[in-house]
């Protein structure tokens, strides 16, 4: 039998895509990647997931696992690979708020995970703008980043355990529930961030959170980026650790954000250098519940704290939310980053990670060493600043690979020198592998190939992604 035959035997026709049905699939998001898959699977269950695996190790065929398909690198492209989509993985089996614990499938939907915590008065503490379409099994596979990293941290952090089907149809139980475990190396580990290139993720044990009763929420125009990290430092002090979100949008962010979504405005009248969204969140009565004046001490604690710093003029202007829609403008402008960078092309974006108290030597440096862009170019950065990821990207005019080469190169000299990563929350993909041929260590890479040659001897998994030539 064929491929297309033996896998309609085992899903049924409505699960085995074809032809002009593979399209969304095939294109990501942004549009950058197209590809050709010869179908694209949709198991509904576990078990099927590893029939579909043995089927394509049948017919020696690749497998390119996707979820909700919103990365950025180019990691679900293929020609003609076989596509295994976990949409229909959408079970969410259980929530446990005693244990604190979700126990979900691969194709959960981000922004549902949270609403069924909510329920229980819990929370899922990974958050950010794509929530609505990323699934469960996505995140984990490129051990996805967001606005809470800073306190919560990364998706690898949130994830207990994990089932993971391997490229010969077993099934790898890793689904422990245990925050303490010491029985041998720790497993799952190596698939999360992984992209699919060692196994397709079915399940996960996900950490839960209580969910914040309130929040505090303002932008501040600091002086500079040192004085920004001071400022969160002196926040973390006075709230207890409480800060969920330490947000930096330059002026060449506001002014990108004022082109292309006039209607979100702009937080201040004039625009500022060093602009910071920054967001405290609390579960005690003492900070939450409302006094006899009808404030909430968490808020009264966060306008303090930045009058304080105001006297002490780090701060040079400030907003602190007064209501629920004050504070949903505020995370509009920062949320609205995806769509600023997708308005104009072309585009050489970067996602890098540096030591928090190194973001503004980056800055100053790269952009010292990129005094070779052509006349009318710019670069407009946002950032994680609590965590020290910035996406920094630069609109060159010119779309010549010579120059995108150029500008790549001269962004890695400078995080490799500022002892960051090349890649901080969005994976690694297609169009990180010459970056981790240039600059991951060749050890790591070595023992990388080992793992995936023990795990996918004939290298169909996903092939081509995250481990360069």
């Amino acid at each position: 039998m064929s491929l297309i035959a033996d896998l309609v035997a085992a899903l049924g026709p409505t699960h085995v895509l074809t032809g002009p049905e593979t399209a969304r699939h095939a294109r990501d998001w942004m549009g950058t990647y197209e590809g050709s898959p010869v179908a694209v699977a949709r198991p509904g269950s576990t078990a099927e997931v590893a029939e579909v695996l043995r089927i394509a190790a049948q017919h020696s065929v690749p497998v390119v696992p996707v979820a909700g398909n919103t990365g950025l690198t180019g990691a679900t492209w293929t020609e003609g690979g076989l596509m295994l989509s976990v949409e229909r993985l959408n079970r969410i089996r259980e929530v446990r708020p005693e244990a604190r614990v979700a126990i979900v499938e691969s194709g959960v939907i981000l922004s549902r995970l949270h609403e069924a915590a909510a329920e229980h008065g819990l929370y899922f503490p990974l958050w950010f703008g794509a929530r609505g379409s990323a699934m469960i099994g996505g995140v984990l596979s490129t051990n996805a980043g967001g606005s809470n990293v800073l306190r919560y941290g990364s998706t690898r952090a949130l994830c207990l355990g994990l089932e993971v089907v391997l490229a010969d149809g077993r099934v790898l139980n890793l689904m422990s529930e245990l925050h303490k475990d010491n029985s041998g190396y720790d497993l799952k580990q190596m698939f999360i961030g992984a992209e699919g290139t060692l196994g397709v993720i079915t399940a996960a044990v996900m950490k839960l959170v209580p969910a914040p009763r309130a929040h505090a929420t303002a932008v501040l125009a600091a002086r500079s980026l040192p004085d920004a990290l001071v400022l969160l430092n002196r926040l973390q002090a006075a709230s207890g650790g409480l800060v969920e979100a330490f947000e930096f949008m330059p002026a060449s962010y506001q002014r990108r954000l004022q082109a292309v979504r006039p209607d979100l405005g702009l937080p201040f009248d004039r625009v500022h250098e060093v602009t910071i969204l920054v967001e405290l969140g609390a579960t005690s009565p003492a900070l939450c519940d409302p006094g006899p004046d009808g404030t909430v001490s968490l808020g009264a604690l966060l306008e303090t704290t930045l009058a304080g710093l105001m006297e002490e003029g780090l701060i040079l202007d400030a907003t602190v939310a007064q209501s629920d829609r004050q504070r949903s403008a505020m995370w509009a402008r920062r949320e609205a980053a995806a769509e600023i960078g997708a308005a104009v092309k072309p585009m050489i974006d970067t996602d890098i990670a540096v030591p928090l108290d190194k973001a503004d030597a980056f800055l100053t440096e790269v952009h010292r060493r990129l005094d070779f862009l052509p006349e009318g170019a710019e670069t407009v950065t946002v950032a994680h600043l609590g965590d020290g990821n910035l996406h920094f990207s630069v609109y060159p005019g010119d779309p010549s690979k010579v120059l995108y080469d150029q500008v790549v190169s001269v962004v890695e000299d400078v995080v490799q020198e500022l002892r960051g990563s090349f890649s901080a929350e969005h994976g690694v993909g297609l169009s990180k592998l010459n970056s981790m041929a240039r600059r991951k260590d060749p050890v790591a890479l070595e023992v990388m190939r080992a793992i995936k040659a023990a795990l996918d001897p004939e290298g169909r998994m996903n092939p081509g992604k995250v481990i360069p030539e």
